[in-house]
Formats: C-alpha cells, sequence, structure tokens
C-alpha cells in the first residue's frame, strides 16, 4: 500500500486559491478545497480551526499574488503599466479582483492605510523614481490614479464594460496628467 500524501497547509491554501480563481469566495468550504486535494475533509479541518482561517490565508496568498502582477510592467511608463495591469488583473482574474476588493475581507485595508503599507512601497518607489517626484507627492498622485483605476477595474469585473486596451490607456493616461497637475498646484 502506497504511503498516503500528506496534506499541508500550504497545499490547503493552493486548493483555496484556485478554488476562488475559478469560482469564487463563495465557493470555498471544507468539501470544495478536499475534493481539489482528492482527501477527505478531514485534514482541512485539522490543520486550520475553521474555514475563516483558510479563508483569511488565502485572501493574504491572493493579495501577494496581486502584489506581483502589478509590478509585471510590460510598458515603457511605469505608472500607465501600473495601472493598466491593474485593470488587466480585474479582466483576466475577476474572481481574485472582487475577493481582494468587494468581498468584505479587506476590513482594516482602508486605501489611506494601505498607501503606507509595505505591499505598496515597491509600486510607489518605481512610481516616484518614475515621475522624479517627492514621496508625499507620489502618494498624492497615486490615490487619485487608484481611486480612478479601482473605478474603472471594477466596472470591467463586474461584467459592466468589455476591456479595451487603448480605450483604458488614454483614459489612464487622462487621469494620471490630471493628477500629477492638480498635484503640482500650490493651494
Amino acid at each position: 500500500m502506497p504511503p498516503k500524501i500528506k496534506i499541508t497547509r500550504e497545499m490547503i491554501i493552493e486548493a483555496g486559491f484556485e478554488q476562488v480563481r475559478e469560482s469564487g469566495i463563495e465557493s470555498v468550504n471544507a468539501r470544495t478545497i478536499a475534493k481539489r486535494l482528492q482527501c477527505s475533509t478531514q485534514p482541512v479541518l485539522y490543520s486550520f480551526r475553521t474555514i475563516e482561517e483558510i479563508k483569511l490565508a488565502v485572501y493574504e496568498k491572493t493579495d501577494v499574488f496581486h502584489t506581483e502582477y502589478l509590478m509585471n510592467i510590460r510598458d515603457d511608463d511605469v505608472m500607465l503599466g501600473i495601472g493598466l495591469n491593474y485593470i488587466r488583473f480585474a479582466t483576466n482574474e475577476p474572481n481574485l479582483f472582487r475577493f481582494l476588493f468587494q468581498s468584505g475581507y479587506a476590513k482594516g485595508h482602508s486605501l489611506l492605510e494601505m498607501i503606507d503599507s509595505e505591499d505598496v512601497k515597491p509600486i510607489l518607489g518605481a512610481m516616484s523614481q518614475a515621475m522624479s517626484a517627492s514621496e508625499e507627492k507620489t502618494k498624492e498622485i497615486f490615490l487619485t490614479i487608484a481611486m480612478f483605476a479601482h473605478g474603472y477595474a471594477s466596472i470591467i469585473a463586474n461584467n459592466s464594460l468589455e476591456f479595451d486596451e487603448r480605450t483604458a490607456a488614454r483614459h489612464l493616461t487622462n487621469a494620471y496628467r490630471g493628477a500629477v497637475l492638480a498635484a503640482k498646484e500650490e493651494i
């Protein structure tokens, strides 16, 4: 008889991540994870106290995945690249996008708290360097663009708009220019 495969926490988190990716957070439970791992629910429930604990671990994995996705910039313009990647993420990974930003699991992660988090520092650093702007001005511009891109991405993720990269790039560029001009004004 072959030895039993040990089900690890990482395997459970990965199975939960894939379940969210395919069917949304609503479909994550011990049974769906166990089915993916081809095991009973016992190892799943042994490794985590509750399904909620699994969902929080999957949220953290999804957040890291999202940050890596944003930083894989294909465009020459860093600002435009980050904004387009945010919208591409909503287009290509709508269930993950909704889980991160529309499921209620981001509690305690308001936009203002997020901008000072360690996760966002690489994004702000790339933006600041690309614009030759101070950290304060970069944050101001980032907030404006983030709100614009989030609205755009949310509409796409919820199937209310078809993604057209050229149009999205034009809209993001206009929003970026407006944010930069506003940040330069001394009131």
